[in-house]
């Protein structure tokens, strides 16, 4: 397959999946382009088999200098490519069997609102405050870094906030409303995180968005910028607020974490975890863990009480929370998602069955 003709192949597999509403494409060596539609990979197996060198050339088609070094020294890069009507998607290129193998994720053009995602309104709550933590977790491909957009332009249209994203790479495209929105990828735009995010302090941010949680250096940085003035959105792949509270807390050495506990049981405002179930009809639907802070919770995480908080959050409807188990077991009340379905993401089958009995 001739280089021109391999862009050209790549262009069309970009298009179908805005098309036909996918989430990812995965091109491999030694196997069909694959697309993955609500949830389910499907092979385009009335396309050609992917060569070993088809993939050299795409990696030399689609990738700068820059990140062919970085693949050739780190074993993987990611990257951002543009499909010619304009839609974004964040991608990855990696070896694999000695081989090279391309995963890309599409980012919507459109950023929409909480509401016609199916995810709680009063999660934007979290925008109105002025400095905090606010977390958005659950495994990847589940929705956080679209419900982190989602509240990211609720403030740009709302409030004159100066909101710095720091990205690895761009996905959502933000322009700047009443806001002052800029954004700034990884290796393009600045260094690592940590780094990013303390010049943070010297720009006159209001509004931090970071990417990515993944390392002790970019957490502590985080709840220091909580502390001093700034609103924090941050990603980690947790299953729950639990979970995501004691990962911050255990990520430290033994004689910080008192501290820690102190620092985050001030700064956080809230935990939210979601995970995107099969829809019954087609289409995909949220089922969300959303966690308040209020009295209580800030205690539990001050007196290491966390494995209380799921008591906190199923006491606390009325100021918003809801559990995973809850929010599934509505999904199912209301015949939106299967009963099997639920069950594979449910973190207590007992409790979530005592709920789907209730009336």
């Amino acid at each position: 397959m001739k280089e021109s003709q391999l862009s050209q192949k790549l262009k069309k597999y970009l298009s179908f999946v805005v098309q036909q509403n996918g989430s990812d494409l995965h091109i491999s060596a030694g196997d069909y382009p694959i697309i993955r539609i609500d949830g389910e990979l499907r092979r385009m197996d009335k396309e050609m088999i992917v060569s070993q060198d088809d993939m050299d050339v795409l990696a030399r088609d689609i990738l700068n200098e820059n990140q062919q070094e970085k693949l050739k020294k780190q074993m993987d890069v990611d990257f951002s490519i543009e499909a010619e009507s304009g839609d974004r998607f964040r991608a990855n290129m990696f070896h694999q069997k000695g081989n090279l193998g391309l995963a890309l994720r599409y980012i919507p053009k459109e950023i929409r609102p909480l509401e016609s995602l199916g995810m709680p309104e009063h999660i934007y709550r979290f925008t109105e405050k002025s400095q905090g933590l606010v977390l958005v977790t659950g495994p990847t491909g589940h929705g956080k870094s679209t419900t982190l957009a989602a509240m990211i332009d609720y403030i740009n249209h709302r409030q004159q906030s100066h909101i710095i994203t720091i990205e690895d790479p761009i996905e959502y495209i933000h322009q700047s409303d009443r806001s002052l929105i800029e954004q700034r990828e990884i290796y393009k735009d600045a260094n690592d995180f940590p780094t990013a995010l303390r010049a943070c302090f010297r720009q006159d941010a209001d509004v931090i968005l970071l990417g990515e949680m993944r390392d002790l250096e970019t957490i502590s940085t985080a709840i220091t910028a909580a502390e001093t003035g700034h609103l924090i959105f941050g990603t980690l792949h947790t299953n729950d607020s639990i979970q995501t509270i004691d990962r911050i807390i255990d990520i430290f050495p033994p004689f910080q974490q008192n501290q820690v506990r102190a620092q985050l049981a001030n700064v956080i405002l809230g935990v939210v975890s979601q995970r995107l179930l099969k829809k019954n009809g087609g289409g995909r639907v949220p089922a969300v863990e959303v966690m308040i802070k209020n009295t209580a919770i800030e205690n539990l995480i001050r007196q290491n009480q966390t494995h209380q908080i799921g008591v906190t959050i199923e006491t606390s409807l009325e100021e918003g929370m809801i559990s995973i188990n809850r929010s599934l077991a509505d999904l199912v009340r209301n015949q939106i998602v299967s009963l099997e379905e639920a069950e594979r993401y449910c973190t207590d089958l007992n409790q979530f069955r005592m709920m789907l009995n209730q009336s």
